[in-house]
């Protein structure tokens, strides 16, 4: 049995708490928030011990793993105690908003023999679990030119919602808290991105009264195998979301997986290995005035529970993590920005 601790009993702490409890080899034994009520309600859903302290619920003795749901800025603090307490821990996307946090992290859970979890749902997507496989495999040949496209909409309700969404340092920006599992992805397929070859534009095309960085962007990168890539994004899109994909033109097939979420394989061409027979994925997560990424949380938590019982690997692990963040801080730190 693995036990779990939440730090954050937000929306996204409630979706963990609900999959640790419905899963048969996991327990929750605590959560803590800083603001009461979040707490004490989690508390009472699920009959928990009250903890009334972040140190309190970190020292704990009956915790295997602490999950972190906090706002993005405080990701980093929060892991890295965690983990100096000599406890895993599980990090929601972002894993960090700088390189050097996340190796932190990751020398820290080196130090204290502890495994680091990054929340990346959308891996277990069956399209992308298809064109993963396709490419373990090397059926689609050499790979040319690799697309991503995002068209989300975050209106004014949503930002006006959250006391941390907009703002540079507890949110990051829009490629971290919207998107960075779109550049996971295109990681997690193809492989690390030359650094030196990212350029792109952006700027704050509607949303100038409610954040501090930019809503939309252009980007185009090399990855290290010489396959070109671009990454286009907005959270502009009117009224909902439009498009979430990636489209890769390859020696031996042409293949988007598209639909809001990365949740549906549009298009497939290939020299004779079509496959369009794939498990349906699950919905997106619904915040009731705006939707989000693939529920796949309880594929998350029992991938934590079989990778801490030696009965799995890790699918997405520290290292992998702190690459998306190193992608993603490279982008904004090259990035031109216009009005």
């Amino acid at each position: 049995m693995i036990r779990f601790g939440i730090i954050g009993c937000g929306y996204i702490g409630n979706r963990h708490a609900k999959h640790i409890a419905e899963n048969s080899e996991s327990e929750l034994v605590a959560a803590f928030d800083l603001k009461p009520d979040r707490k004490i309600e989690l508390e009472k859903k699920y009959q928990l011990e009250s903890t009334d302290s972040l140190a309190g619920l970190i020292k704990r003795n009956d915790i295997d793993l602490i999950c972190i749901c906090t706002p993005n800025g405080n990701h980093f603090q929060s892991a890295l105690a965690v983990l100096e307490a000599g406890k895993n821990v599980l990090i929601e996307k972002p894993m960090a908003l700088h390189k050097n946090d996340a190796e932190k992290l990751i020398y820290t859970g080196l130090k204290h023999n502890k495994q680091i979890f990054v929340v990346k749902q959308n891996r277990f997507n069956p399209p992308v679990q298809h064109l993963k496989k396709l490419m373990e495999d090397g059926r689609l040949g050499k790979i040319y030119f690799v697309v991503v496209n995002c068209y989300w909409n975050r209106n004014k309700e949503y930002y006006k919602k959250s006391d941390w969404k907009g703002k540079r340092l507890e949110d990051g920006g829009t490629l971290f808290t919207q998107f960075s599992h779109f550049v996971d992805i295109a990681y997690y397929l193809f492989g690390d991105v030359d650094m030196e070859s990212i350029g792109g534009v952006m700027k704050n095309a509607c949303h100038d009264d409610l954040i501090e960085f930019e809503d939309t962007g252009a980007f185009t990168f090399k990855f290290k195998t010489g396959a070109l890539g671009s990454l286009n994004y907005t959270t502009s899109s009117y009224e909902q979301n439009m498009e979430g994909s990636i489209t890769v033109f390859a020696e031996n097939a042409s293949i988007k997986i598209g639909g809001q979420y990365l949740n549906t394989l549009e298009y497939q061409k290939t020299n004779g290995f079509d496959n369009f027979d794939l498990p349906e994925s699950k919905p997106a997560n619904d915040y009731g005035f705006y939707q989000g990424s693939m529920s796949n949380h309880d594929k998350i938590i029992s991938n934590v529970v079989d990778a801490l019982s030696g009965k799995g690997q890790i699918m997405t692990n520290a290292v992998e993590g702190m690459k998306v963040v190193e992608i993603i801080e490279r982008m904004y730190a090259v990035a031109k920005v216009i009005s």
